[in-house]
């Protein structure tokens, strides 16, 4: 879609229009490395796309006593649909994809609600347990629990007995 269609010329626009719209083969350097940014610092669509997703994907997060919990709305998705991950062991990646259902007989009149990949990451701080994470998706809302680690222990002073010589 172009920006000049809707009567959008500013530079403003034009500018942000060039930032959305990467084309596949393109990523900013004349050899379309697809892998990271290009010898020119282009956007590759991968990252655009992944920036989108995360944009698109607002979330509550909240510190209880003895866990963190992230909150996202994930309404119409099935456990098969949202995947939890922890990569790099202190980033938390929750990740998936909405499909439109598609049928022959039916027309789309109007489509409003976000379809497509959504993604969000977070890291997680030193005190949380890796080894105590849940994910529970009910009513539509996905409430992920990251437990905390208990404080350590503070160090009690050693007593030395002092002999007499």
């Amino acid at each position: 879609m172009d920006a000049r269609m809707f009567g959008l010329e500013t530079p403003l626009m034009v500018a942000l229009q060039h930032l959305l719209d990467v084309p596949d083969g393109d990523a900013g350097a004349a050899g379309g490395d697809k892998a990271g940014a290009g010898a020119g610092g282009g956007a590759t669509r991968t990252y655009v796309r992944d920036a989108r997703a995360m944009a698109a994907t607002p979330a509550d997060v909240k510190e209880l006593p003895g866990a963190y919990a992230f909150v996202v709305d994930m309404p119409g998705l099935g456990t098969g649909d949202i995947k939890v991950q922890v990569e790099d062991d202190r980033v938390l990646v929750i990740s998936g994809e909405r499909r439109r259902e598609e049928r022959e007989d039916a027309k789309y009149l109007r489509m409003e609600r976000r379809m497509g990949k959504f993604m969000r990451k977070f890291v997680l701080p030193d005190n949380a347990d890796m080894d105590k994470i849940s994910a529970v998706c009910r009513d539509g809302v996905l409430t992920v629990t990251v437990d905390k680690l208990p404080p350590p222990e503070p160090k009690k002073p050693k007593t030395i007995e002092v002999k007499v010589a």
